[in-house]
Formats: structure tokens, C-alpha cells, sequence
């Protein structure tokens, strides 16, 4: 008798998604809805994982291992974001006779990125020690940078079966290496190794996308070291790595400020919230940003296509993200407290107002991704800094809004007010601006 309230639910869950489901099913012969699909199931697939070891991890860490978990991870998450300095995005935007000599030297530019990466990142683990005043996150700061030694190695390789728009590789491979990643996160919590168990997974597991992206694509290194070419990258990727970086600032500045004006045990729970509530939603998220840019390149020749492959776009997001949302918020009462277990139930509040908040997100994604396609990635750099200044002036706001007499849950609500109201704006201003005779928004 008590489990007839769950599949009462599940039926519910599953009615409601049907009608999604077979309107997407009509649409699949599209390229861009095929890339979709298998990113989308690769990022379920990791979404999924992660929900388990949110379980496992709800019981076996305490909430201020998470809070060490969240330090490390954004200090992780800012220099990788260092390293997108636009070199993909060139090697996908890239005409065919351009390409080979592109490619040699943006191997060599990676290899000195990601190094100083590494470097960098293991002196600013001091300081940041000191900032948290927390001595014992030096060391898996420190570690958690070893990968970026190993990347570089097939980087053009993945790059380049982006831009031949076999994302089935991708997603296979990202698959396959977050299986492996979830399955030693889950031992190394259950063994109580705390903090340790963001911190060693993402390092041991990532020789696997280089072995298969390296067998996957036959592009090999032919040539010595060069900085030719390196000009026309950078010039091409500064801008793209100043939206890059305000981006990873808006998604992080919460758990800073939190960390430090509220205390690690609050971003614990703070963490917990977002990773419960926008986790499954970004697998779709996710998706589609990696699929929109070959895709819209692949028509740009052809302005009525290139005006088809957007709104195409815009159409499969809306079908997809928006529905999905709106019913995992609706269940955040009933999912929180039976699968993580009673001790978070505190932190329901944030799951839902987090959740929301990226009802807005993927169209903005596709906005910004439109204006790089048509080569004006500086449109999106002035864009996000306005956006970042907004953004970290709601949260300072929200740190000090006592909702239900919490503070997290006021940081929570700003996220969701500020992401609400701008993203929409900029979403019709971007899409104004390239089309400005359609009025379809």
C-alpha cells in the first residue's frame, strides 16, 4: 500500500511528458535535433549519475564537506574557463582551406594555456585557503589541476568532431567517462574520503576522452612548435573568452559570496539546493548550447536557412526545457525529502527557486550563440557585462534578505528574479538585432 503513491506519480510524470515527447519524435530527421538527442541522453546519462551520488553523498559527507566540495569545484570550474580563449569556436567558424595550418598551431596553444593553468591555479590555492580560512582545501585545489596536463593531447580532435557535427561521439564519450567518474566519487564517499571525493574522480578518469577522441578522429601533430596563427585566434577569442569568463562568475559568485559572508556549512546546503534543482534541467541546457554553434554555422551561407536552423532551435528549446522545469519544481516536495533524506528538507525552498531560474537560460545561450555565429562576439561580451554587474548586485542584495529567515533562501530568490527578468530582454534585443524584421518574440 505504500508504494501506490509513487506509481501513482509516475503515471502522472509520464502523461505529461508524452505529448513533448511525440511532437519531438517529428522533428528528428533535423541534424540539430539528432545532435541534441545524443547530447541530451549524454548529459541525462551524467545527470542521472549525479543524482545518485547526490544521494550517496547526502548521507555519507556532512554539509560542510560539500561546502569544501563547492570551493574546490569553482576554483576548478574558473580556470578551465581560462582556457576557452576561443579556439574551438575558430576551428568550427574556420573556412576548409584554413583549417590544417589553424589546427597545428592551436594544438601548441593549448598545451601553454592548460600548463599555465595548472601553474597558476596551484599558487592561487594558497590564497584562497586564506580567504576561507581553511588550510585543508590546498592540497585538493592543487590536485584537482592535474588534468589539465593530460587535455591537450586530443583537444583538436574533439574540436574538430564538433565541427563535423558527429556529436555522437561526444556524447558516448562523455558517457563513458562519467560512469567511471561517478562509480569512484560513490566509493571514495562511502569510504569517507570527504572533499576527496570531487577532487579525484575528475583526475583519474580523464585519460579516457583523450584515448577515444585520439582514435576517434585521424588528425594528427605534423609540425613543430609555431605561434603562427596564434594572433588570428586570439583576436577571434577574446571576446568569446570574456563572456566565457563573466558566465563562470555568475555561476559561481553565489557560492562565493555565501562561502564567505554566510559560512561553509550554509553553502553546503546552498550547493546541495543548486545541484538537486538544476542539475537534470542543464543536461538539456547543456545540450543545445553544444549543438547550437556547428548549427548555425553549417547554414550561415544561406540566410533563409541560417533563419530556420535559429528559430529551430528556439522551437526544441521551448519544447523541451520549459515543460520539464516547471514539473521538476512542482516535485521538489515530494523527491527532496524521500531520496536525500530528511536533513535537507530545509533546503527545498532553494532547490525550487534555483530550478526555475533556468527556465530563461537556454534562450539566452541561443541568443549569444547566434551573435558569435554571425561573427560579432563582442555584442555578447558588452551584453554579459552588464548582465554580470546586475547579477552580482542582486546577490550582495539577496545575501542580506532574511527569507524565511534564512539567507540562502534570499540569495536563491535573487538568483531567480534577476535570471527572470534580464535574460528574456537580452533574448528579444539579440534576436532583434539579427532579424530585425521578425517579430516572432
Amino acid at each position: 500500500m505504500q508504494f501506490s503513491s509513487p506509481f501513482v506519480l509516475l503515471k502522472i510524470v509520464v502523461r505529461s511528458i508524452n505529448p513533448v515527447i511525440t511532437v519531438i519524435k517529428k522533428k528528428l530527421s533535423s541534424q540539430f535535433i539528432r545532435n541534441v538527442g545524443w547530447l541530451s541522453i549524454s548529459e541525462i546519462i551524467y545527470r542521472v549519475l549525479r543524482l545518485g551520488l547526490v544521494v550517496i553523498i547526502a548521507r555519507f559527507l556532512t554539509s560542510y564537506d560539500y561546502g569544501l566540495g563547492a570551493i574546490v569545484m569553482t576554483v576548478r570550474e574558473f580556470s578551465i574557463t581560462f582556457a576557452d580563449i576561443g579556439i574551438g569556436a575558430k576551428i568550427i567558424q574556420a573556412d576548409e582551406e584554413e583549417l590544417e595550418e589553424l589546427c597545428h598551431s592551436a594544438y601548441w596553444l593549448n598545451w601553454v594555456v592548460f600548463f599555465s593553468l595548472f601553474v597558476i591555479q596551484s599558487i592561487a590555492a594558497f590564497p584562497i585557503a586564506w580567504f576561507y580560512k581553511s588550510p585543508t582545501i590546498i592540497l585538493p585545489i592543487i590536485v584537482s589541476g592535474i588534468a589539465y596536463l593530460i587535455w591537450p593531447l586530443s583537444i583538436i580532435q574533439r574540436t574538430l568532431i564538433q565541427r563535423e557535427n558527429r556529436l555522437k561521439v561526444i556524447a558516448v564519450t562523455d558517457s563513458i567517462q562519467n560512469f567511471v567518474g561517478s562509480i569512484l566519487t560513490a566509493i571514495l564517499a562511502v569510504l569517507g574520503m570527504g572533499v576527496w571525493s570531487f577532487v579525484l574522480p575528475g583526475v583519474l578518469a580523464s585519460p579516457i576522452e583523450t584515448l577515444v577522441y585520439y582514435k576517434a578522429h585521424s588528425w594528427r601533430m605534423n609540425a613543430g612548435f609555431t605561434t603562427k596563427g596564434w594572433k588570428k585566434i586570439l583576436n577571434f577569442g577574446h571576446n568569446i573568452l570574456g563572456v566565457s569568463l563573466l558566465k563562470t562568475l555568475r555561476n559561481n559568485l553565489d557560492y562565493l559570496i555565501v562561502g564567505r559572508f554566510v559560512g561553509i556549512d550554509e553553502l553546503g546546503k546552498y550547493f546541495f539546493g543548486f545541484n538537486a534543482g538544476l542539475g537534470i534541467s542543464l543536461s538539456f541546457i547543456n545540450a543545445i548550447n553544444s549543438a547550437i554553434l556547428p548549427h548555425l554555422c553549417a547554414s550561415r551561407s544561406q540566410w533563409s536557412e541560417f533563419k530556420r536552423a535559429y528559430w529551430g532551435s528556439i522551437k526544441t528549446i521551448s519544447l523541451t526545457i520549459v515543460p520539464f522545469v516547471l514539473l521538476q519544481s512542482s516535485l521538489a516536495h515530494f523527491y527532496v525529502p524521500v531520496v536525500f533524506g530528511q536533513k535537507w528538507e530545509s533546503a527545498i525552498p532553494i532547490v525550487i527557486l534555483i530550478c526555475l531560474s533556468a527556465i530563461p537560460r537556454p534562450f539566452a545561450d541561443a541568443a549569444s550563440q547566434l551573435l558569435v555565429a554571425i561573427g560579432k562576439p563582442h555584442l555578447d561580451l558588452r551584453w554579459n557585462v552588464i548582465f554580470t554587474f546586475v547579477f552580482t548586485m542582486a546577490i550582495l542584495i539577496g545575501v542580506h534578505w532574511k527569507l524565511f529567515g534564512m539567507q540562502v533562501y534570499g540569495v536563491a530568490a535573487s538568483v531567480l528574479i534577476v535570471h527572470l527578468i534580464f535574460l528574456p530582454l537580452f533574448t528579444l534585443w539579440a534576436t532583434r538585432h539579427v532579424f530585425p524584421k521578425n517579430q516572432k518574440i
